[in-house]
């Protein structure tokens, strides 16, 4: 019998971990399913876009939607896979306080993978949504 492909929880927590990007935001694997992933991410200053203001620049926010919908695509392959396009939707401000992404695949095929992702505050406010393209095909 074939062993199913993908990462079980611990070896998809290392890879999260493994980026010298993904520690320096402090990102860290919360949740793993048949249904996707959860990624959870401490507040940091330096994620600060209006100082008088202090919410989240689209940045941050836009890369916890590719991550999230990266690794909710990893997950199933047992593999990274580089990201080949991406949209995000920003529904509010993200004011200082921990963020969490949760994401799934929508579809893996040979060539390409689709997976969405969704950005909570921790009051559990959507803060941001999007939908990343992720090249699946194997040299």
């Amino acid at each position: 019998m074939a062993e199913k492909a993908g990462y079980d929880f611990d070896a998809l927590a290392a890879q999260v971990r493994n980026s010298p990007f993904h520690r320096w935001l402090g990102v860290e694997l919360a949740k793993l399913d048949d249904d996707g992933i959860e990624i959870l991410m401490p507040w940091r200053e330096e994620f600060v876009s209006d100082p008088e203001i202090r919410y989240t620049h689209g940045g941050i926010l836009a890369t916890l939607i590719d991550l999230a919908g990266d690794y909710a695509v990893a997950a199933k392959l047992g593999r990274g896979v580089p990201t080949v396009d991406m949209r995000v939707d920003f529904h509010r401000v993200a004011l200082p306080g921990p963020l969490v992404a949760r994401a799934s695949v929508v579809k893996i095929g040979g060539t390409l993978a689709t997976a969405e992702a969704r950005v909570f505050d921790g009051d559990e406010k959507l803060v941001a949504s999007g939908r990343g393209v992720y090249l699946t095909l194997q040299r």
